[in-house]
């Protein structure tokens, strides 16, 4: 009699006929080996950004945020904008990798290590924004709340800018945290097949001992399930203290109480939409197809669906509290500047971008084509990041007083700067994709046997009905049978 371990109408998570050590070669694989000609292209590529990057930031540092674009009534502009960006783009892998964990989903296996090191190197991205808008870097010790001889010279505990460095500090430590105790038991793996004395080393010193034994797994489950449950608080109250820097104000345009859930949604959004760009890239370059299948791009499609419209709920909701509150100011910034005026252009590249192109993904075949899914992660993203710009800078831009009214475009500095984060991000990607295993290898075993292609096919044939005596026979003798069992297993425990 086969156990049923789960549906088999459910769609396999792992295609192919697959065992324990077919699992292992395809995904430690790769890093073995030498990279492929399009890893070097890459990687070459990021790093002449980030160089781009570095010299535009220096370029900053040392004439002071004069040579961004910004004036009296624009004081914030794309620093701030790709800050909340990329801050959004981390979001998915703490998601995937906390709230699908204590919900039981399979299909996170495939793609939560890709999702979660994006979590840290978009953090990582995100952190140095405020950092050099600081203008004089040199200074940013003064932001310490430590006894100082300037006199009363503290932190402002009400702002939320100082909310965010706690709020972003924490997630980045727990999404370190989480990332790296599930690499642990494939470090190990890595670290027993090494054929060189250093690799064997590193990998040695990465692993910090793992054996296998019971005790590790039963340390490390527990672990994961407690970063689990710190994480899903993290990961609403992260992106809802970046929103309360525009709600907490009382600028018309961002004085609103929808933020927080708006913006959780959009970082959602836009993280999810982030890790199909990346994990098309990855399943073809590693040739990792049958891990990362088209029911995960599935599953994270419905994910963009479902935020994409609660994103596009929120922009209406704007528009109508506008109307419904009959606050000149209101309906002024709201409907003259942001959906007309100067710079109406963005506001309507974000509504075609957030709001109606991703609806194609109600239909089964498009959630399904993997053309369509990586075209429309990059048009999401492009749709997001143009939402940040439009919140701040159609806010900004027409003040109480016409005389100040001015226009906004990025200067140089601001533009390399963007890029150099871009460059850092997939520099650091690459040596990622490289050195550590891309797939959980542990995880991808621990559903093979219950989600495989090969294993539902062998394992799950349709129960053929009981007789009547056999019924009556497993009805009398199962009592009996547990209890053997049992015994057994309490026997083989102690020897």
């Amino acid at each position: 009699m086969h156990l049923k371990y789960e549906s088999t109408l459910r769609e396999p998570l792992v295609d192919g006929e697959k065992n324990y050590h077919q699992v292992t070669e395809d995904i430690i694989g790769p890093i073995e080996g030498k990279p492929g000609k399009l890893w070097y292209i890459g990687f070459f590529i990021s790093v002449a950004l980030l160089l781009w990057g570095v010299f535009s930031v220096t370029w900053e540092v040392y004439y002071g945020t004069g040579v961004w674009n910004l004036n009296k009534t624009i004081g914030w502009g794309w620093d701030i904008t790709n800050f909340v960006w990329w801050v959004g783009i981390g979001h998915a892998g703490t998601l995937i990798s906390a709230i699908l964990l204590l919900f039981r989903q399979g299909w996170r296996t495939g793609v939560n290590r890709a999702a979660e090191a994006m979590t840290i190197f978009a953090v990582m991205c995100a952190g140095q924004f405020p950092i050099f808008h600081m203008g004089r870097v040199w200074m940013a010790f003064f932001v310490l709340p430590y006894p100082n001889t300037r006199g009363p010279l503290w932190v402002n505990f009400n702002s939320p800018l100082l909310w965010d460095v706690f709020a972003i500090s924490t997630y980045f430590t727990v999404s370190l945290l989480f990332w790296y105790s599930g690499l642990l038991p494939d470090f190990a793996t890595v670290r027993d097949r090494a054929k060189t004395k250093l690799r064997k080393l590193l990998y040695g010193v990465a692993s910090f001992g793992w054996t296998g034994s019971a005790k590790h797994w039963q340390r490390h489950e527990a672990l994961s399930l407690v970063l689990a449950g710190l994480s899903t608080p993290l990961v609403l109250s992260v992106h809802t203290i970046v929103s309360f820097d525009f709600a907490t104000s009382v600028i018309p345009g961002w004085h609103t109480t929808i933020f927080p859930p708006y913006f959780v949604a959009g970082a959602i959004f836009s993280g999810f939409a982030m890790v199909n760009t990346l994990l098309i890239i990855v399943r073809k370059v590693l040739g990792l197809e049958d891990y990362i299948t088209m029911g995960h791009m599935e599953a994270m499609n419905k994910v963009i669906v479902l935020t994409g419209s609660v994103v596009g709920c929120a922009y209406l909701t704007e528009l109508f509290m506008a109307w419904y509150a009959a606050v000149p100011y209101e309906f002024a910034t709201f409907y003259k500047y942001r959906a007309a005026g100067p710079l109406g252009w963005s506001y309507w590249i974000m509504m075609t971008c957030n709001v109606i192109t991703p609806q194609v993904f109600w239909f089964r075949k498009m959630r399904r084509n993997i053309v369509v899914t990586f075209v429309m992660s990059i048009i999401v993203n492009i749709g997001m990041w143009f939402e940040r710009f439009v919140i701040i800078c159609t806010s900004l831009y027409r003040d109480y007083l016409p005389s100040s009214w001015s226009y906004y475009r990025p200067s140089w500095p601001e533009v390399g700067f963007y890029m150099g984060t871009f460059g850092l991000f997939f520099t650091c990607f690459f040596l990622f994709a490289k050195y550590f295993p891309v797939i959980a290898v542990a995880e991808i075993k621990f559903v093979l046997k219950t989600s495989g292609e090969s294993f539902k096919k062998n394992n799950m044939e349709p129960l053929e009905p009981l007789s009547a005596e056999e019924f009556e026979h497993h009805a009398h003798g199962s009592h009996d049978d547990d209890h053997g069992h049992a015994g057994h297993a309490v026997a083989h425990a102690h020897n």
